[in-house]
């Protein structure tokens, strides 16, 4: 997805791994959402995306400390990234709530959305990737929550805005 974006405008990636990037559109940022965010970084950005990476903070697989709450205090750092209204588009695995170590978490709906919630994020739109493969834009998040959409391992893709 990089490179089809850095192919018509600079795009800036955060990630706890070093990278090495020829490319002159990709701006590189080594950052571990886990830690205290740096100042610079503190409403930075009007628009944001975490897209299948906050499911592996905190497990340690890729070089991170650790840290059982790590997806949490991640989200909280992404959140003081944005701009007032900014948005963030997040996505990660959907089923019964579980860690499968050392690999990755899977939420369950009404845990990721009350967590999206108790970090002043309103959610604007939610689609599903279940686990049949369907792509379902613009669910109703309530339907999701007593059986997560009927997955066991999907997807779950939130566009939210930060509060003012």
């Amino acid at each position: 997805m990089l490179a089809h974006v850095a192919s018509y405008r600079n795009i800036e990636v955060f990630d706890v791994r070093p990278l090495v990037s020829a490319h002159s559109s990709i701006i590189f940022n080594q950052l571990d959402l886990t830690c205290d965010l740096p100042t610079e970084y503190v409403e930075c950005t009007d628009s944001l995306s975490c897209l299948h990476a906050i499911e592996h903070i905190g497990l340690g697989r890729y070089g991170d400390v650790i840290d059982y709450m790590g997806h949490i205090t991640a989200l909280s750092n992404l959140v003081k990234m944005l701009e007032p209204n900014g948005k963030l588009y997040l996505s990660a695995p959907i089923g019964p709530q579980r860690i499968e170590f050392n690999a990755h978490r899977v939420f369950s709906v009404s845990y990721f959305y009350n967590m999206l919630k108790n970090e002043g994020l309103v959610v604007k739109n939610t689609s599903v990737v279940n686990d049949s493969g369907d792509f379902l834009s613009g669910v109703n998040i309530d339907d999701g929550f007593v059986n997560n959409f009927g997955c066991k391992y999907g997807c779950i893709i939130f566009e939210t805005s930060k509060i003012k």
